[in-house]
């Protein structure tokens, strides 16, 4: 057990490095790589399955007891990204299939790798996961529209196949993941710390297969998609803390929602990508991308802000302790 847990405590410690390594070795061996492309949805799906088996009612308690900064970071989340997406692919002039990439990134829900970050960095935890998981189960019916909106005019988008897609890949295994928890969990208490390093291994997983699939694009369009994605990242970090300042929301919530907006669950964009614009390799390529610069500079942000612990911390943790006692 301490093995496993040390191994999952470097994997979410290292993340960013270990995406960084595989996505290297994949560009210069793809055809050891190649065959991941198949998996790319199953590989998803575990990690929301491991979402699933963690989510508890205390989730989505927060969301009904302070509902403003839920509401605040979800709607941002959809809003914001999404526009900054659509912003950037028009101000650079992207082509149609890297515009299309980017935008599907910034219409995403949140990515699981934000709770991480808001852990890091002493901000709230349990309104970070709230907000991930409303996210999340809002995919299905957001994701689809708002691409269908913002990047139809580039390509065919078929919204209501995106929604299937998205209900196969995140709901399903997420909903699986409730009722196994809620049917045997001494069995699924004694599994939960090997979550980690199975989500990195599934995440990166994923970025080997894109990585090798596309190594002659990476290699045309590398700096094109590096600049994309890196400023609608940090456009996405920066607009999340300044909106929820403005909203007068505590300093520890500020950070939850900087990051919820601005990580995506880029994973999901490269699996939309491959199922739906499989003739469009670069659509996908922004995604793969976003895995790990959204890692790398969330860490940096992270580690900025672990730096400045907060008054109001120790407050904090009781009211989560309090709370989980009434659950």
């Amino acid at each position: 057990m301490k093995a496993i847990n040390f191994i999952s405590n470097f994997s979410n410690k290292n993340f960013a490095l270990i995406t960084i390594i595989i996505a290297i070795i994949a560009f210069n061996l793809p055809d050891q790589f190649s065959w991941l492309n198949s998996y790319i949805s199953i590989l998803l799906g575990i990690v929301m399955f491991g979402m699933g088996l963690t989510l508890k009612p205390v989730d989505f308690k927060i969301a009904l007891t302070k509902p403003k900064p839920v509401i605040a970071g979800v709607v941002l989340q959809y809003t914001v990204m999404p526009l900054i997406a659509f912003t950037i692919a028009k101000l650079l002039n992207l082509p149609p299939e890297l515009a299309a990439g980017i935008i599907l990134v910034g219409c995403v829900p949140g990515g699981t790798a934000s709770n991480v970050m808001v852990y890091l960095a002493k901000g709230n935890v349990p309104l970070s996961v709230a907000m991930t998981s409303i996210s999340t189960m809002l995919a299905p019916i957001m994701t689809p529209t708002l691409l269908y909106l913002l990047a139809g005019h580039w390509m065919p988008v078929n919204p209501f196949q995106m929604f299937w897609s998205i209900i196969q890949v995140i709901i399903i295994p997420i909903i699986l993941g409730i009722v196994i928890q809620k049917y045997f969990p001494v069995a699924v208490e004694k599994s939960v710390q090997a979550l980690p390093f199975i989500s990195v291994v599934a995440v990166s997983g994923v970025v080997a297969a894109v990585v090798s699939g596309n190594t002659e694009n990476i290699a045309s369009a590398g700096i094109l998609v590096f600049i994309t994605v890196i400023l609608h990242n940090l456009s996405g970090l920066f607009l999340g803390y300044v909106i929820a300042t403005l909203l007068r929301l505590d300093a520890d919530t500020r950070r939850a929602i900087s990051f919820e907006v601005g990580i995506q669950n880029a994973g999901l964009g490269v699996s939309l990508a491959n199922t739906h614009f499989p003739t469009m390799p670069l659509t996908a390529l922004p995604g793969a991308v976003a895995v790990v610069t959204h890692v790398i500079n969330g860490s940096i942000l992270a580690t900025f802000w672990s730096r400045k612990p907060l008054k109001q911390e120790k407050l904090q943790g009781k009211e989560i302790i309090e709370m989980k006692k009434t659950v």
